[in-house]
């Protein structure tokens, strides 16, 4: 099996500093996508919940796209929030981007490590 890794050191966090991960790998026609926040140029962007959220899923999907993936292959998306009182406008947002093409989800709350409101990932799948 042969693991394919996009975006090695070209996610930047706070400070313009290198992330040392991945920002997704693909093996066997899966794709895992690493944590994305409403960041924009290493800096985190957006006030408030929807806009942050449509910031980070945004961030996401571009993910998936750049790995030749659609948004109807995306199997699984978690999702942490700072504020659990933002789980139905995030609901909202989420909707925009998977009506259609619905995926599990797991969504909780916790702290950010980075001063923002949501944090998303996703699991996709197609068939190599």
């Amino acid at each position: 099996m042969t693991i394919k890794r996009y975006g090695v050191g070209e996610g930047k966090g706070s400070g313009q500093r290198a992330l040392p991960f991945a920002k997704a790998t693909q093996a066997d026609g899966w794709l895992y996508v690493s944590g994305q926040t409403p960041m924009r140029d290493g800096e985190i962007a957006g006030h408030g919940i929807v806009e942050q959220s449509k910031i980070a899923i945004e961030n996401m999907l571009q993910i998936v796209k750049d790995a030749g993936y659609g948004v109807e292959d995306i199997m699984r998306v978690g999702v942490w929030l700072d504020d659990p009182r933002d789980f139905w406008s995030f609901n909202g947002v989420f909707e925009q981007y998977f009506g259609d093409h619905p995926p599990a989800r797991a969504c909780v709350q916790s702290a950010m490590v980075v001063d923002c409101k949501v944090e998303v990932d996703c699991i996709a799948y197609r068939k190599p």
